[in-house]
C-alpha cells in the first residue's frame, strides 16, 4: 500500500508544504511532512503520535535508544517524551515524505470501552516496526478524500477512528490502549507531564506533581521514570532547555534572557547544561544551526 499511499502524500505535500516542509491537512491533528535534504538535529517533546514514513529515512533519539526507521516503516510515541530526530535520507528527486497522526485519546477511550480489552502498560514510549497493512489501507482512504472536502466532512472522522482502531488491533494496541483508560498509569502520567509542560519555567515539587497524578511520590517517581524515561527532574530540564533554544533560534533572543526566560537563575549553569544535552555551547550552537539553514534554503 506504500506506493498509492505516497503518491497522495506527494501530490497533497507538494502543493501545500509550508517553508519548514509540513503539509497541515483539514483532519484534525495529521499532517504530512516533506523534506528535500538531510536536516540538521531537531529538539522536541513529542506528543502521542504515529508516523508512518513513505519516502526517505530518518533518525530518532531517545534518552540512549537510537532507531533508524524508513519507507514502510511507523514510528509511535505512546506518552510525551523529548526526543532528538534528524531525516537521514531525502533530496529534491527523491524527497522524504511521512504522514504523521496525533493520536486522539478521546477515540481511544471510545474504542476501548467497545473492545473491552484489559489495559496493558506501555515499558517503551517510542517503538519502531513495520507499517500494517491495515494502518495503511485505512490512511490511504483517509488521504483520497483531501481533496474531496464535502465527502471529508462526512466520513474523514469515521476513517480517523478505523484508522486508531486498526493502531489499537496491532503489535502494540496495549501500549496505545493504556492512553484511553481511564485512570491508567499513562493517563496519570499524562496529568503530571501537562503540568510540567504547562509550568516549565517555574519551580515544580514533585510533591505536587505525584498529587496531580494521584499517587504516592514513591510510585510516582517508579511509573514517571518507566513511562518517559526520565526523572521529572530530568524532564523539566530537557523542557526547559529545547524552549531555550527555540527562542535563541527563532526569536532571535539573546542567551541570558532565553535561559532567564526559561527558569534558569544563573547563565552559567545554563550554558553548562546546554551543552551537556546539545553537544555545543549555546552561541557555537545557534550560530552553527542558522548556517545550516542557511546552506539548506
Amino acid at each position: 500500500m506504500t506506493g498509492p499511499l505516497l503518491d497522495y502524500a506527494r501530490r497533497f505535500a507538494d502543493a501545500h508544504a509550508d517553508h519548514a516542509g509540513v503539509a497541515t491537512t483539514p483532519v484534525e491533528g495529521l499532517v504530512i511532512l516533506r523534506e528535500t535534504a538531510p536536516t540538521m538535529l531537531q529538539y522536541a517533546v513529542s506528543k502521542p503520535l504515529v508516523a508512518l514514513v513513505l519516502q526517505g529515512s530518518k533518525r530518532v533519539t531517545m534518552g540512549s535508544a537510537t532507531f533508524d526507521f524508513g519507507a514502510g516503516d511507523s514510528l509511535l510515541v505512546t506518552t510525551d517524551v523529548p526526543t532528538v530526530s534528524q531525516i537521514t535520507t531525502a533530496t529534491r528527486v527523491l524527497p522524504y515524505y511521512s504522514l504523521v497522526l496525533e493520536l486522539d485519546p478521546a477515540i481511544i477511550a471510545g474504542l476501548v470501552d467497545e473492545i473491552g480489552a484489559a489495559p496493558f502498560e506501555a515499558d517503551r514510549p517510542v517503538r519502531v516496526d513495520p507499517t500494517e497493512t491495515e494502518v495503511a489501507d485505512a490512511a490511504l482512504r483517509l488521504l483520497r478524500l483531501l481533496d474531496r472536502p464535502a465527502t471529508l466532512a462526512v466520513l474523514g472522522p469515521q476513517l480517523k477512528r478505523e484508522l486508531h482502531y486498526w493502531l489499537l488491533s496491532g503489535r502494540h494496541g496495549g501500549a496505545i490502549r493504556a492512553l484511553g483508560v481511564t485512570d491508567s498509569h499513562a493517563q496519570r502520567i499524562a496529568r503530571a507531564v501537562a503540568m510540567l509542560r504547562a509550568h516549565y519555567a517555574e519551580l515544580v515539587k514533585v510533591e505536587a506533581l505525584a498529587e496531580v497524578a494521584g499517587m504516592s511520590l514513591s510510585a510516582f517517581h517508579v511509573h514517571f521514570r518507566s513511562i518517559t524515561s526520565l526523572s521529572p527532574l530530568q524532564f523539566q530540564k530537557q523542557l526547559r532547555l529545547i524552549e531555550a533554544r527555540r527562542r535563541m533560534l527563532s526569536l532571535g533572543e539573546a542567551i541570558s534572557d532565553a535561559a532567564y526566560g526559561v527558569g534558569y537563575e544563573s547563565v552559567p549553569q545554563f550554558t553548562r547544561e546546554y551543552g551537556r544535552m546539545f553537544g555545543l555551547p549555546p552561541a557555537r550552537d545557534v550560530r552553527q544551526a542558522r548556517a545550516q539553514m542557511t546552506t539548506a534554503a
